[in-house]
């Protein structure tokens, strides 16, 4: 939980150190838990926008059903339609966000998956949606 400010119809609020609203309108008594915070959420963002792409999705999956748990850049231009600078494009994308990691091997570039990252993200899917309403 983190401390933040909470705006409603009654004004400013100031939330406690465990994310609870404080004050307000008399009678008010709505308590509001703010369990995410800015950073965290920054986060996340940066994780649900890399993967907000039709090609990056598909890249993950071919990332996710490789045998070997990594694949040459040059093996996955074929499968996505999509030329090298186009599908290296996407891979600094997704590499920058944290999902996949790169291993240059020579000439080529192998890429593999963060399954704890990916982990992380469907996890703070499952949490928000297990919030009560």
């Amino acid at each position: 939980m983190v401390t933040t400010n909470v705006m409603g119809a009654g004004g400013a609020r100031a939330a406690g150190i465990d994310g609870t609203a404080t004050g307000g309108a008399a009678g008010c008594g709505v308590a509001i838990a703010v369990p995410l915070g800015e950073d965290d959420a920054a986060t996340l963002a940066r994780g649900f926008a890399a993967l907000a792409d039709p090609v990056r999705l598909r890249l993950v999956s071919l990332l996710a059903a490789a045998p070997a748990g990594e694949v040459c850049v040059c093996d996955v231009v074929g499968p996505l339609g999509r030329s090298q600078p186009t599908v290296s494009h996407h891979l600094k994308v997704l590499g920058e966000a944290g999902l996949v990691h790169g291993d240059r091997r020579g000439k080529w570039v192998w890429y593999s998956l963060d399954t704890g990252r990916l982990a992380q993200l469907g996890a703070s899917v499952t949490e928000i949606g297990a919030a009560p309403a």
